[in-house]
């Protein structure tokens, strides 16, 4: 459902990037065709004293290499691989664009929820500075205390203005990412995969290991450019004689046709082989060190969840013990020991511990996506 969350314009703008990447990869693929030149020409000469001659004449000329040294075929693999690696990035891209939108929605739902929070909150507030304007009134409480409540209630109020703003800023994002109403879209439940699922469809390192390949494929195109090479010349002319020389056996119409072997002699053949080859390593390199940043990010990913469990645990505890104590404090209220004001603290606390869950289990939800957006086949 949220695969095209995206705005038509940013969808266009991936489909044009990977319809670029396969045009570009076709053209690298065939590189090692050279083009066949067709060439037409006419010639005047003022050489003759009692008229000028006019000659012309076309061709088709190919000069086209068959063997390299294994460097056509490894030209062709090598393009391949390059296809497939900007494919995956491209993929990644996207994925991570889809992602950001998601993770806008879980946090302007976070948001509200903590709105919802601070509205109990303040509630409780204002019922503190009542009881402690009473108690100051009585001569009970120092002014300092009534000063602290008045000054909790009014910084709460703040930050209750502030996530207004929080969430008028995440729906300014979410509407650059994409057209849809925010409102109408329901959020995934995401669930914890596999570690070695992750490692398999992970984009990041799926695209670094076709690097790798590109690399590979690279060196061998390199060397190969030094070894000997074949080509084939063929050329197919029409065209009028020169009457100055002209003579018997001459055809207007021939074919002209052979081959070449040869080898470049180079001084940075060596250094270009190297250099090919030390590129070669470092991307081997790089996909041993993605396969641990890869690891490393699930497990904390997983560490992270626990916590986020953690934390709901003892919110479902406190949970227990606000319910516990709001019925206490209310059939104390109703007997006349207890104000109402005591009660509807209680109740109030209650309700921010019910919310604390809900936002607990929106960031294990944003944790979560966190690993989908890097994998390929989900959401």
């Amino acid at each position: 459902e949220l695969g095209d969350i995206l705005s038509d314009n940013k969808e266009l703008l991936f489909d044009y990037q990977l319809e670029s990447n396969e045009l570009e990869s076709d053209i690298l693929s065939k590189s090692w065709l050279n083009p066949v030149r067709v060439q037409y020409s006419k010639n005047f000469t003022t050489q003759f004293t009692d008229t000028t001659v006019i000659t012309g004449g076309y061709s088709i000329v190919v000069d086209q290499p068959i063997f390299r040294s294994g460097g056509i075929y490894y030209g062709i693999k090598y393009s391949q691989a390059l296809r497939d690696a900007t494919r995956a990035d491209i993929a990644l891209q996207k994925r991570t664009m889809i992602g950001d939108a998601i993770s806008i929605l879980f946090n302007m739902k976070k948001t509200k929820l903590e709105q919802e929070k601070m509205k109990y909150q303040i509630k409780n507030d204002a019922i503190d500075i009542r009881q402690k304007r009473d108690s100051y009134d009585a001569g009970l409480l120092d002014s300092s205390f009534l000063d602290q409540a008045i000054l909790k209630k009014s910084q709460d109020e703040t930050a209750l203005l502030e996530m207004e703003l929080t969430l008028m800023e995440l729906k300014q994002r979410f509407a650059l990412l994409s057209d849809k109403d925010p409102g109408s879209l329901r959020l995934p439940s995401l669930k914890l995969m596999s570690k070695t699922e992750y490692s398999e469809e992970n984009l990041e390192l799926k695209r670094d290991r076709l690097r790798a390949m590109q690399s590979d494929y690279n060196q061998k195109v390199t060397w190969a450019k030094y070894l000997p090479e074949v080509s084939l010349q063929g050329q197919y002319t029409d065209a009028d004689l020169n009457p100055l020389f002209a003579r018997p056996g001459l055809e207007e119409k021939y074919y002209t046709y052979g081959f070449t072997v040869s080898m470049p002699l180079d001084i940075n053949s060596f250094s270009d082989i190297e250099a090919s080859k030390v590129e070669k390593l470092r991307a081997a390199v790089e996909v041993i060190d993605r396969k641990e940043t890869v690891d490393e990010e699930y497990d904390w990913i997983h560490n992270s969840l626990s916590i986020l469990d953690k934390k709901i645990t003892l919110a479902q505890k406190d949970e227990k013990v606000y319910k516990s104590l709001f019925r206490l404090t209310k059939n104390l209220a109703d007997a006349g020991e207890k104000t109402s004001f005591d009660a509807d603290i209680m109740h109030n606390s209650l309700q921010i511990r019910k919310i604390d869950q809900k936002i607990y289990q929106i960031d294990k939800q944003i944790q979560l996506l966190k690993l989908y957006v890097r994998v390929e086949n989900a959401i």
